[in-house]
């Protein structure tokens, strides 16, 4: 690992190094600025990427530095108190949850990776930089003095409109090999595409590289691990708990604003008759609750099993496809749980004002994510049935 200490950082403070300290200055970060999220949210929408005065509220409470590691002022936050936290931003607006997410680990990734010159570079001006990027490699990167130049485009760049730095997965020209390249934003094309059915604020549009020139200081190409800790041993664990809290968050949400409305909400002509007195809506509720308490549990305690096999080295291929397997259950449980009482809701669930409606999008176009496709489950069965021993996120 480095030995290199945190760099100047004056335009933003170290977080927190104990766990239990660390969770509760990021919950009591996100109950400070949720006045600020929630009066964006449909800004943000109609905008189709995040409002600034979000993406500024969340840097200056260390929303998008937890993941980052702890020698450079990050937060490091274990898997599990992590899933607390996007579940509190969830509540407020999913499109800033997961914008935060998923700048907290292309982030935090990339800093536990980068070389010191590049760190040091990328925190010159005192900010903590912020980044964005996708999963899936595409383009290409032809070797030259220096470094390399790279052309291609990427999907789902979420946050790209407002990141420092977009990480670029990319292949080598001659096809034999992977890297990930640092790229300022400056030097990235964004093609304002994010036309979407849900998570419309998250300003997931795709971005390009013309022949741009990254020197081999911003290249990783063996992903060597320079500092931090077991969590970023977890391979794609490390990214599995983001995807299932936040289906379970959008469908405990669903599930309370139909209880909450239960009551009120009569079906039927005339008088009607109270949804919350059908038998069948009863079951539904209880079942529903249960269905999505069981998938967090797990979630939890694949989680732990995760964290701690990553201790000393990189943990086994098995907990890692068990944890992304875990987080397509999550999502999928999640869209059962909520299509069933979208059912219930009435016929005002489907205008765009109901929260219903919005919660049912964002899950659809959250289970469309390549971490949470099915095929984790094919992955799984393979290794259990001794087919394999790899599980490539595919």
């Amino acid at each position: 690992m480095s030995e290199m200490h945190s760099p100047a950082t004056s335009g933003s403070s170290s977080l927190p190094q104990e766990r239990e300290h660390l969770l509760h200055h990021l919950l009591s970060g996100v109950e400070q600025i949720a006045p600020i999220i929630t009066a964006h949210r449909a800004a943000s929408e109609q905008a189709r990427t995040l409002a600034p005065e979000v993406v500024q509220a969340m840097r200056d409470v260390g929303l998008l530095t937890m993941k980052s590691p702890c020698e450079i002022g990050g937060g490091e936050i274990h898997p599990v108190d992590q899933m607390e936290v996007i579940e509190a931003v969830v509540k407020l607006d999913s499109a800033a949850a997961w914008s935060m997410f998923i700048a907290a680990t292309v982030s935090g990734r990339a800093l536990s990776a980068l070389s010191d010159e590049a760190v040091a570079e990328a925190f010159a001006d005192g900010d903590f930089p912020i980044m964005a990027g996708s999963l899936k490699p595409a383009g290409s990167a032809t070797p030259v003095d220096g470094g390399y130049r790279i052309t291609g485009q990427w999907a789902w760049g979420s946050g790209v409109h407002h990141a420092d730095y977009v990480i670029v997965p990319v292949l080598k020209a001659d096809t034999r090999g992977l890297i990930t390249a640092v790229v300022p934003r400056a030097n990235v094309r964004v093609i304002d595409n994010w036309y979407s059915l849900g998570i419309n604020g998250s300003g997931s549009s795709d971005y390009a590289l013309d022949d741009v020139f990254v020197p081999a200081s911003f290249v990783n190409e063996s992903q060597q691990q320079r500092r931090g800790g077991a969590v970023y041993r977890m391979g794609y664990g490390f990214a599995a708990n983001e995807h299932a809290i936040f289906a379970y968050a959008l469908a405990r949400l669903a599930l309370d604003t139909v209880v909450q409305s239960a009551q009120a909400k009569k079906r039927g002509y005339g008088a009607g008759t109270s949804i919350a007195d059908r038998e069948i809506f009863q079951r539904a509720v209880a079942e529903g609750e249960l269905r999505l308490r069981a998938t967090k549990l797990l979630m939890v305690d694949i989680l732990e099993r995760l964290y701690a096999a990553s201790a000393e080295a990189e943990a086994p291929v098995a907990l890692q496809a068990e944890a992304r397997a875990a987080s397509v259950l999550c999502t999928d449980e999640a869209i059962a749980v909520t299509s069933q009482l979208f059912r219930y809701a009435g016929g005002s669930a489907v205008m765009l004002d109901d929260p219903l409606q919005r919660i049912l999008r964002d899950l659809y176009t959250a289970q469309s994510h390549l971490m949470v496709s099915d095929s984790a489950y094919e992955s799984l069965g393979k290794l259990r049935l001794g087919l394999t021993d790899k599980a490539p996120l595919r």
